[in-house]
């Protein structure tokens, strides 16, 4: 497993205690374990969004594959997150992606995020998945006066660079329309984007994927890995799969110790959400908050929050470097704290649900498509910095084109394909998480 994370995080035997979870449309599909000796062309380590959405991809074009998944489907990351299905799957700067990638690279980057959200949609239609879509764009906002002059910068390079037409919103404009908070002195909003119940949509891809031909293996947790001449051999605890490529989709929850190429590569960090009973109207009026838009502050540390269509405040956050149980109770009255002081008004509102999971962040702060060996059989679709619902999703699919060279290398966005590198000195990626808190946390107070 990671180095930066704790054996408790790993609970595969058990479904995390999340409002998704109590909520969700059931699997309705079989997912047996991995037993005795089976052989695919394509193996899938992985059954969350880009996994699932690799094997779908592979299953349409006749290819066989094989889904391994150490929990049940969605059990890591995909079935946990806030269910944003919008842009921004990267921590890198703009600027400093144009100054590393060029300009044209870093339009074709922008242009890949707005295809995925598109991506998710229509996955959703085709495949008849109810996944709760709700809202129509996002919101950005300024968390101190002084961050409403950044968003007018923002917004002018936005228009600029991608031709991204967004709408600047001061303080009495956010009042007017539902966005209100005694923390939030002006906005951006953006047109792209919605949000979904991300556990509905990471179960109907496992079920488009198995009705299209792909095998899923679910409790089937990756315990070695053998590479030779004739290709790859998974093991698991009572079964063996042969296969001659592999795709690891496992993000965050990578276990390095087992996926050598991935092997100091992935920072994983926490991410905590709070879901609240459902909200009545004259208490939306009373804080000022009716709308469905998703949101997100302009912390480094960011908070995203949003109503859910069932009327629940789903609120959320970056903080916290204990995941074990001890560390993860320790911080769900940080998080309340945050939530009552964004939102006074709901500060006595039943908070039903807390849960927490890995984002996973890459040294060069983008997320990476592609290869990790010379002779291309092992590839990876990996790193979207805690916002991968669409990005995992068309991540997924540009994996398994590049494996079948339906898509070159080439056809893809550079900020993609580079390289998925290394950290300094990898054993200490718990200390520079710590260390980079502190340094967000100071830069959030000015």
């Amino acid at each position: 497993m990671p180095s930066t994370t704790h054996p408790h995080a790993f609970h595969f035997d058990r479904a995390v205690d999340s409002y998704w979870e109590a909520s969700a449309d059931p699997l309705g599909i079989e997912t047996p374990s991995l037993s005795g000796e089976a052989s695919c062309e394509v193996a899938v380590i992985g059954a969350g969004f880009t996994g699932l959405s690799a094997a779908l991809e592979l299953a349409e074009s006749g290819v066989d594959v094989r889904v391994l998944e150490a929990g049940a489907v969605g059990w890591g990351a995909s079935g946990r997150n806030g269910g944003f299905a919008c842009v921004g799957s990267h921590k890198l700067s703009y600027g400093r992606m144009i100054r590393s990638y060029g300009l044209d690279a870093t339009k074709a980057y922008y242009e890949a995020m707005r295809q995925s959200v598109a991506l998710v949609r229509d996955t959703l239609s085709r495949h008849g998945i109810d996944a709760w879509a709700s809202g129509e764009g996002e919101v950005t906002l300024a968390h101190l006066p002084g961050r409403a002059a950044e968003l007018r910068e923002e917004q002018e390079f936005l228009a600029r660079t991608f031709g991204e037409e967004t709408e600047f919103l001061p303080k009495e404009e956010l009042r007017a329309r539902g966005l209100d908070g005694p923390g939030f002195h002006a906005g951006l909003r953006g047109a792209v984007g919605f949000g979904i119940h991300p556990l509905n949509y990471v179960r109907g891809l496992a079920r488009a994927a198995a009705k299209a031909g792909a095998a899923i293996h679910g409790r089937s947790r990756l315990l070695r890995w053998e590479e030779g001449p004739d290709g790859h051999r998974l093991y698991t605890a009572q079964g063996m799969l042969k296969a001659r490529h592999v795709i690891v989709a496992t993000n965050g929850y990578t276990p390095e110790d087992v996926s050598t190429h991935h092997r100091g590569r992935l920072m994983p960090a926490l991410s905590s959400i709070i879901v609240t009973r459902p909200l009545s109207e004259e208490e939306k009026r009373a804080q000022g908050w009716t709308s469905d838009l998703m949101a997100f502050d302009s912390r480094k540390l960011l908070h995203y929050f949003r109503l859910l269509p069932d009327g629940r405040f789903l609120f959320g956050g970056r903080g916290g470097t204990d995941a074990s149980d001890r560390g993860s109770a320790a911080y769900r009255p940080v998080l309340t704290a945050a939530f009552n002081e964004l939102f006074p008004a709901w500060r006595d509102v039943e908070i039903t649900h807390y849960w927490r999971g890995f984002v996973c962040l890459a040294y060069d702060l983008v997320p990476y498509v592609g290869a990790l060996d010379e002779k291309q059989t092992v590839w990876t679709a990996i790193a979207y910095h805690g916002n991968g619902v669409a990005m995992g999703s068309w991540s997924g699919r540009a994996v398994a084109r590049l494996l079948m060279k339906k898509t070159a290398r080439e056809e893809l966005p550079p900020v993609l394909t580079r390289r998925l590198a290394r950290f300094p000195l990898p054993a200490f990626r718990p200390l520079y998480l710590k260390g980079a808190y502190l340094w967000y946390g100071w830069q959030d107070s000015r």
